[in-house]
């Protein structure tokens, strides 16, 4: 495939990065390399326009990984006690707003995936597949699956960009019927999560670095791509292509997409919302990177790093 040049912003170079733009383009990078490349469909090809999906409220409805944690504590990975200590962890870390504390900064990636340490990928992936088909393949928006319908109809290829480990991320893709999935990439050795991170979680400026990784690896002119997303967190991906879509919004993605004219698809009811609304609130700062502190001090007292 001829590879065309991509416009957007590309990030500065290394030595104007501070620690945490350089997490997030190591972040991004990973995860454009691990993410499986499908060619554009065959009828009608379009291969240097593509689309992005964020997945959390975007794609379905509450979060992923609050899902996956659910998933794995009813396998016995950790005990309910230690979910409910999640949870709070999770509610206290966004209400209290304690992201710029450098300390709980740390932790957070320290800890982001202690709950799978010392498992075998193999065991997490089979897991991850199980997990998918009982607790999220309902959860999905038909509109937004809709949405993507309509890019691959048009022969542009799409991807899942997510917070979720992108072996979970892979698997929705899949099940999709999707391109494949940019996604939070684990640490592994000798087929065994460490339970490090490789730079960042898939959060905010890492999502975008991983569009740009991706878009320079595959050709695509990001001028001709959408973006989708729930959350003003996803601003800097939102910002890289030509179209952006604000999907069942948050009040300040919603206030940003109508001051600069983004479409705004909204596929909630007041029931829908009543449903997802503690699963959100629960794995908000885990797709920010907390783990609660009685899974992560228990594993890491189990399984150090």
């Amino acid at each position: 495939m001829p590879r065309v040049p991509f416009r957007g912003r590309r990030p500065a170079g290394p030595d104007a990065r501070t620690d945490e733009e350089t997490r997030a383009h190591v972040a991004g990078a990973a995860s454009a390399a691990a993410a499986e490349v499908a060619a554009p469909p065959a009828v009608h090809p379009d291969p240097t326009a593509a689309a992005f999906f964020d997945v959390d409220n975007t794609m379905m409805m509450g979060a992923s990984l609050f899902w996956f944690a659910r998933g794995l504590a009813a396998r016995k990975y950790f005990s309910n006690r230690d979910m409910l200590g999640f949870v709070w962890q999770q509610a206290k870390f966004r209400i209290g707003g304690n992201e710029g504390d450098p300390d709980d900064m740390l932790t957070i990636r320290e800890n982001a995936l202690a709950f799978v340490a010392d498992r075998p990928v193999a065991e997490i992936v089979q897991a991850s597949e199980e997990i998918y088909d009982e607790l999220m393949a309902d959860r999905i928006w038909a509109g937004t699956r809709a949405l993507a319908q309509q890019h691959l109809d048009s022969g542009q290829r799409v991807w899942l960009v997510t917070a979720t480990p992108v072996e979970l991320a892979s698997i929705i893709a899949s099940r999709l019927g999707l391109t494949g999935a940019l996604g939070t990439v684990a640490e592994v050795v000798d087929g065994r999560y460490t339970g490090r991170l490789v730079g960042e979680l898939m959060h905010g400026p890492a999502k975008a670095e991983a569009v740009l990784a991706l878009a320079e690896r595959e050709g695509l002119d990001l001028s001709r791509c959408t973006a989708y997303s729930d959350s003003a967190n996803d601003l800097p991906m939102l910002s890289l292509v030509g179209t952006a879509v604000a999907v069942n919004p948050d009040t300040e993605l919603r206030a940003i997409a109508r001051a600069r004219g983004w479409t705004i698809r909204d596929y909630r009811t007041g029931r829908k919302a009543a449903r997802i609304g503690v699963p959100t609130v629960a794995a908000a700062a885990l797709t920010g990177g907390v783990v609660g502190g009685a899974i992560a001090l228990r594993r890491r007292e189990k399984f150090p790093f």
